[in-house]
């Protein structure tokens, strides 16, 4: 007979079915929580525990001067990490800790924050160390098998970024922070096209957090990343940093910059800031001035902050990204516009007093000269303030500030290079609207606003060019990782400013003041050079100049544009006295480069040069007589002349010195290179035929007393061969003021 449940078991079946029925809620709601609403999260947490994912950085592109020189480049480094998770001892941490900071320098207190990480299976140590390092990290974990230290430590491949050339066109290069990013210049603004792809290495990872046999390994390689073709030549760019870096141990300058620019298509072949800095140690400063500063300082805080000042000022290119008063430069494109406009003429006089009234004060030219009648093509060389003001009241403001934005002053140039000053109306320039007379005629003579440097050379390049205003640019080519161009830059006109007609009658005019007027000492012989100096005072610092000088040459055939300002140069300031003649040696050496014959005229050819007659070959008993007109040293008891220095056809002074050898091992004659500084011509060429030397005639080449020598090609002192051509420099100090 079956017994009836009593009413407490039934109770008790109740209450366990009511419990598995809780229970299965509970695991249901728990698997809902783990695969539905936390699902990815513990999928991707059972990855990181089963894959161990290694990144392989591609290596940056290249980047090449115009001639495929290697500028930047990347090659193979070591990254270093650690599994924190697998230090079991306190003797592996300490033995760790002490490698990583006395093996490179890092700070012990964050290397010990990265190796206590208990819960971490990977920390980053250092990457881009080369491979000496990275082998004499593995001497020391082999050194200490014992401590089983090989399955704490991993070393990964990296790359690192090198230049070359050190401190070559830095402001423009730029450099890459640790994490192989573009931190300025080129390397910031190519930084997509020049990082390519990284790599990657997926590994199975048993129970024991080991790798697994290569079948559980899948490997994605890098990609390079494309490499830039610059527009810049070393050879140029060494030129110009030469002769930049010389102005401010001349002048004793602030900086010094400078730009040279193809006049017909824009291409940047040389641009430079000094002092600039190495781009392999970016973070040293380079300047000896600031070095000195910052001993003095005793705070620790104010010396760092004073620092981080100087590295950001030392990484500026200061031709794109800060702006200047021009000055007289200004006032080739204030002729050039009233020209173009017909309100001048080539044949309209103006007779200057000196001064000119100005609303309700009086202007005047530079120390109160009066320049008298003169036209356009003599106001121009005479930088006369007061016709320019004339010519801007005459056009108006409208018209002036036509030609004002038509040159290319109220918008950036577009250069392809980062962080390009842009300019803004009411703070860098006055909009037509607020161009009342006193800013007009202080405007007329590059006053009361402000441009770039790489605007005033690409406006300047343009009267070279025709009157097309060009966008100038500095990447030729972007190439990727097997050579083949990715992209091409083209050059681009971006108007028409001015007529064919009125360009060529200014940069006449602007030849003119290369050879008679305030940018004399950008004269070079045989070269026809057009050229404007400026001296503007800073409104940031008051009793300090800029002083400029823009260009191009030949005049009648236009190749290259050179602008060069020199910021706060200490004793004389002048544009026409200490920008100048630097142009003038950068013309000079730059068009022998592109090999751009000169056209010495007659007068040039009597004056300075004559060629070396070839005496090899002649009788020495007769040499002296086959070489009339010059001073000729016999060395050898030889009766014929088997060599001579200098060589036959060499350009040399009249009356210079020939040193001829009559046998195979005659000792070369040597002698000490005399002071050749601070004399008139005659005086140089004398000094250094009495010294066994010859001299080459560089600069303004003006006759009289005002013409003076200042610098010397191989330096007072030197040993040198006798006969050797010394270059000599000549400027004058003589209506040089502006």
């Amino acid at each position: 007979m079956n017994k009836r449940p009593t009413k407490r078991m039934s109770l008790r079946s109740h209450i366990a079915f009511a419990g598995f029925c809780v229970f299965l809620l509970l695991l249901i709601g728990n698997l809902f929580w783990i695969q539905i609403i936390h699902g990815e999260e513990y999928r991707l947490k059972a990855e990181r525990n089963q894959l161990s994912d290694t990144v392989i950085n591609a290596h940056r592109g290249t980047i090449y001067d115009s001639n495929m020189k290697v500028i930047a480049q990347s090659a193979s480094a070591w990254l270093v990490y650690i599994n924190p998770s697998k230090i079991t001892t306190d003797e592996q941490k300490t033995l760790l800790i002490d490698c990583f900071t006395e093996m490179f320098g890092l700070d012990r207190e964050t290397v010990e924050k990265k190796v206590d990480r208990k819960e971490s299976g990977y920390e980053k140590i250092i990457g881009q160390i080369d491979n000496a390092q990275k082998e004499k990290l593995s001497e020391f974990i082999s050194g200490h098998k014992d401590q089983k230290l090989s399955t704490i430590v991993g070393i990964d491949p990296d790359t690192k970024r090198y230049y070359p050339l050190g401190s070559f066109a830095s402001t423009v290069v730029g450099f890459t922070g640790s994490e192989d990013t573009g931190r300025a210049g080129l390397e910031l603004k190519y930084n997509t096209e020049l990082t390519g792809q990284a790599g990657r290495i997926i590994t199975a990872k048993n129970a024991l957090a080991g790798a697994m046999p290569n079948d559980y390994e899948t490997t994605f390689d890098a990609r390079q990343g494309y490499s830039l073709v610059l527009t810049v030549n070393e050879v140029i760019q060494y030129y110009l940093e030469q002769q930049l870096a010389q102005a401010i141990e001349e002048t004793d300058a602030k900086y010094a910059y400078g730009i040279v620019m193809d006049v017909k298509t824009g291409a940047i072949l040389g641009m430079s800031t000094k002092p600039d800095y190495d781009l392999n140690s970016p973070y040293t400063i380079s300047s000896n001035k600031v070095l000195e500063e910052l001993e003095k300082i005793e705070d620790e805080t104010e010396k760092s902050s004073v620092k981080q000042e100087a590295q950001f000022a030392q990484w500026r290119n200061r031709t794109v990204s800060d702006s200047y008063e021009p000055g007289s430069v200004f006032k080739v494109f204030v002729a050039a516009a009233a020209l173009e406009e017909g309100v001048m003429t080539p044949q309209t006089q103006y007779t200057c007093t000196g001064q000119i009234q100005v609303a309700n004060y009086f202007q005047h030219c530079f120390h109160n000269t009066a320049h008298g009648t003169q036209t356009v093509a003599q106001a121009l060389p005479n930088s006369c303030n007061t016709f320019f003001i004339t010519m801007g009241q005459r056009m108006g403001k409208e018209t002036f500030f036509k030609y004002f934005e038509a040159f290319g002053f109220t918008e950036k140039t577009g250069i392809d290079l980062p962080s390009e000053a842009a300019p803004v109306a009411g703070r860098t320039y006055y909009d037509v609207d607020h161009l009342g007379i006193a800013e007009l005629s202080s405007a007329s003579f590059g006053q009361t606003f402000q441009a770039t440097p790489i605007q005033m050379i690409t406006a300047v390049a343009s009267i070279g060019n025709g009157g097309k205003l060009m966008t100038p640019y500095i990447v030729a080519k972007v190439l990727d990782e097997n050579g083949n161009i990715v992209s091409e830059t083209k050059p681009i006109v971006r108007r028409q400013v001015i007529s064919e007609k009125t360009a060529s009658l200014v940069a006449g005019y602007m030849e003119e003041v290369v050879i008679s007027g305030t940018a004399k000492n950008a004269y070079v012989a045989g070269y026809h050079i057009s050229g404007k100096t400026g001296t503007s005072e800073k409104l940031t610092v008051k009793g300090q100049d800029i002083a400029s000088f823009a260009g191009f040459a030949p005049s009648n055939d236009p190749r290259i544009a050179v602008l060069i300002a020199v910021d706060e140069p200490q004793g004389v300031t002048t544009g026409g006295a200490v920008a100048a003649p630097i142009a003038g040696r950068i013309f000079e050496n730059i068009l022998a480069y592109l090999n751009v014959d000169p056209q010495y005229s007659d007068e040039e050819m009597a004056s300075t040069t004559v060629t070396a007659p070839n005496l090899i070959g002649e009788d020495s008993s007769t040499v002296k007589s086959k070489a009339s007109g010059f001073t000729v040293k016999v060395v050898g008891g030889g009766e014929t002349v088997i060599s001579q220095m200098p060589s036959a056809n060499q350009p040399m002074p009249k009356g210079g010195i020939i040193v001829v050898y009559t046998e195979e091992n005659a000792a070369r004659q040597t002698a000490t290179v005399p002071k050749l500084i601070g004399l008139t011509m005659s005086e140089a060429n004398r000094a250094a035929v009495n010294a066994g030397f010859n001299i080459k005639i560089s600069g303004t080449t003006q006759s009289g007393g005002e013409v003076h020598s200042y610098n010397q090609s191989i330096q007072e002192g030197t040993p040198a061969e006798q006969g050797t051509i010394i270059t000599v420099y000549f400027k004058s100090d003589v209506n040089v003021s502006d």
